[in-house]
């Protein structure tokens, strides 16, 4: 499997586009929010003859989901999430002014809700999911064994977790999460963030200060 990420947005979002020899592929959390950024991430996709089987979220905060709407438009897909996450939808123009973000940006079309034992299905690959929540109430973490990795969008960062003062935000809850379902992988595990460096289970396992 091949991945490869981008990082779009002010808020240095991570974008990744996975895929094999099949040509089928996966987005995970486009963030792409200026014309060029989308434009960058549908050259990638042209450029490598990939066909989109699959838009998928690890949550739905406003700076995972810029570039949902055109996602789907472009490619004839939905996107699919937890639904317990659906709620930051409504007033989503609100949510982003507070941050400093001007303009309409069309929410996402939900076309399937996504639980922990679900798997994501394309080319010869497997993505099973885990639920991570914490970080928002419906965070998942995409986990593919026969690489190795997992991407776990804002749950895990290197030497950081994500924050947890947002709504629907539980400190002890992502703690825990990440205790339970990501430090019982692998520990050569490596771990795709939302936003920053990757790193792996071990790593944090041993260096985050969350869990010394």
């Amino acid at each position: 499997m091949q991945i490869k990420q981008f990082e779009f947005n002010p808020l240095g979002e991570n974008t990744y586009v996975l895929y094999d020899d099949s040509r089928e592929c996966v987005v995970i959390d486009p963030g792409c929010f200026f014309p060029d950024e989308k434009a960058q991430l549908t050259e990638f996709i042209d450029e490598h003859d990939l066909t989109v089987k699959h838009l998928i979220n690890t949550h739905l905060h406003f700076d995972h989901i810029f570039g949902s709407a055109f996602v789907e438009q472009t490619y004839g897909i939905r996107t699919e999430a937890h639904p317990a996450d659906e709620f930051m939808l409504d007033g989503l123009a609100q949510r982003m002014q507070m941050f400093g973000f001007r303009g309409e940006v069309p929410p996402p079309t939900i076309g399937r809700y996504l639980h922990e034992g679900d798997s994501i299905l394309f080319g010869s690959q497997t993505l099973d999911i885990l639920e991570v929540p914490g970080h928002s109430p419906g965070s998942i973490a995409f986990y593919n064994a026969q690489q190795g990795c997992i991407f776990v969008g804002d749950a895990l960062f290197r030497g950081s977790i994500g924050r947890t003062d947002l709504e629907g935000g539980n400190h002890q809850q992502l703690l825990d999460a990440i205790r339970t379902k990501l430090f019982t992988l692998p520990p050569e595990t490596v771990v795709y963030s939302g936003h920053g460096p990757a790193t792996t289970i071990g790593f944090e396992m041993q260096h985050n200060p969350f869990f010394a």
